[in-house]
Formats: structure tokens, C-alpha cells, sequence
């Protein structure tokens, strides 16, 4: 859905500009030579692109190199996303990309161990997914009996109480909260009884491993491998709003502003 808004917003905004430039340069000297030199209306597909160009454009802008509104679709992120969160990704962090290519042409900055990324995975190159980065270029990362390791080293985990959701994500109820110790970045993960896709994984350069926070209940870098950088969209910063479409459909106001540790 997101990557048909941003290829229908790339060619209306390239469209108006175009109408509105060759009218500047030649059209509209062809109206007034035709009228004698004196004012003339100007034809409607000329005045709707002299209007909408400027808006869209800004838009544009916004969107591919400033920020860009996403929306929560499943519980892989549970508990620090919830389903029907809308959040906003920071664009500008891991360097500016071109719309709809993605390919970036200004480097700005990397991901750091513990970001909360949207991404595009490699399997599904046209879909938006967001996951937490638990693995950087060259690590060991191990994940056995619900506990990660990086370098050998295994992450304190503090437990904090079973999960209650809401909404669509009620079905996560009864799941152990647990803070997870990611140096400077300690977060909640949700932990369910029975072992989830353990394994060992060695990331390659210019790769991240990647992981929801929800762990019984997220298909992630465990099943799919690893995420290349040139996938990367941005880094998710803030909840503006909660809006679950389940069938007691409500708005969440205590999420608006909330900030993605």
C-alpha cells in the first residue's frame, strides 16, 4: 500500500511540475501572442498543476528525505508497538534515499544496535515491515532458551509480569513482559512458554540481524536471514496516534507521543 501512495505521488508531483514548467517557458507566451499581448485565462489543467505542484512537492519532500507516517499492522512488535499504532520514521537518520528506488545518495549515518527500523525484507520487496536491530555488521548473535547473546555475551533479561493486551492483541494475553538489557537501550519483549526458531547466526558486512519484540510471535531475521542496508527506510521514532479496528474499535489517546525506546 505505502510503496503505490509514494509511486502515485512521485508522478503526480512530476506531472504538475511538468504541465507548470512548459507553461511557464512556452504556453503561456503562445496564449498572449494569440490574444494580442493582453492577459488570457489560463486553461484549467494549467491552473490545477500551478496549485497542486507546490503542495505536492512539499509533501514529497516530507515524506522521502524529512519523515514519514507508517501504521502498525500486526503484533510482531508487542508490547512496544501495538496494533494500530501509527508512528513516525525518521528519514534522515540512516542517510537520503530516492523515492520508490530507495537508493540512497547522501550518507548520513548507520543503525545503531537497538534502533526500531521500517524496512523493506527481501522476500517481500514491496511490503513494509518494521523490526528491532539486534544485530550490526560482523556479530555473533545466538538466541537459546529466550535469551539473545551478541559476541558471545548473553543480554540480562529482568522479568516484569504477564501481559495483558488489548484489542487485536488480546490474543498475546499471558505472555511473560520482560525488560531486555540492550546496553543503553534496555526495552520489553514478550516471551512465550515453548522455544521460538533458536539458532546462531554470524551477520554478514552490510547486513543487520533483526528481531520483533514480541518473540513467540514474530517472523523475523530467525526464519528469513538477514536484512541488507540498502532495504533499510528509516528509523521509527514516536506513536502519533492508536487507532484498533477490532469490533469494539476505539482511539487510544494515552499513545499519541509516545516515544519507541
Amino acid at each position: 500500500m505505502m510503496v503505490w501512495f509514494e509511486t502515485i505521488l512521485v508522478v503526480l508531483t512530476t506531472l504538475s511540475g511538468l504541465v507548470w514548467l512548459l507553461d511557464k517557458l512556452f504556453l503561456a507566451k503562445r496564449r498572449r501572442a494569440a490574444a494580442g499581448g493582453g492577459d488570457v485565462k489560463e486553461p484549467v489543467v494549467v491552473d490545477y498543476a500551478k496549485a497542486f505542484f507546490p503542495v505536492l512537492a512539499l509533501v514529497l519532500g516530507l515524506r522521502s528525505f524529512v519523515a514519514e507516517p507508517f501504521r502498525i499492522p500486526s503484533s510482531s512488535m508487542m508490547p512496544t508497538l501495538l496494533i494500530g499504532d501509527f508512528i513516525l520514521v525518521n528519514k534522515f537518520d540512516y542517510g537520503l534515499r530516492w523515492p520508490i528506488t530507495n537508493k540512497k545518495f547522501v550518507e548520513v549515518g548507520l543503525p545503531e544496535r537497538g534502533d526500531v527500523v521500517v524496512f523493506r525484507p527481501p522476500h517481500r520487496p514491496k511490503e513494509d515491515w518494521i523490526k528491532r536491530v539486534i544485530g550490526l555488521p560482523g556479530d555473533r548473535i545466538g538466541y537459546h532458551d529466550h535469551k539473545v547473546s551478541v559476541n558471545g555475551r548473553v543480554l540480562p533479561y529482568r522479568v516484569e509480569g504477564v501481559f495483558t493486551g488489548v484489542g487485536k492483541g488480546v490474543g498475546e494475553t499471558g505472555d511473560l513482559r520482560l525488560t531486555e538489557g540492550i546496553p543503553d537501550r534496555p526495552h520489553f519483549v514478550l516471551e512465550r512458554e515453548e522455544s521460538m526458531a533458536e539458532g546462531d547466526w554470524t551477520v554478514p558486512s552490510g547486513h543487520y540481524f533483526v528481531m520483533g519484540d514480541n518473540r513467540g510471535n514474530s517472523e523475523d531475521g530467525r526464519y528469513w536471514g538477514f536484512l541488507p542496508e540498502t532495504s533499510l527506510r528509516g528509523r521509527a521514532m514516536l506513536v502519533w496516534m492508536n487507532w484498533d479496528t477490532s469490533a469494539d474499535s476505539w482511539v487510544d489517546v494515552s499513545r499519541i507521543g509516545t516515544r519507541i525506546p
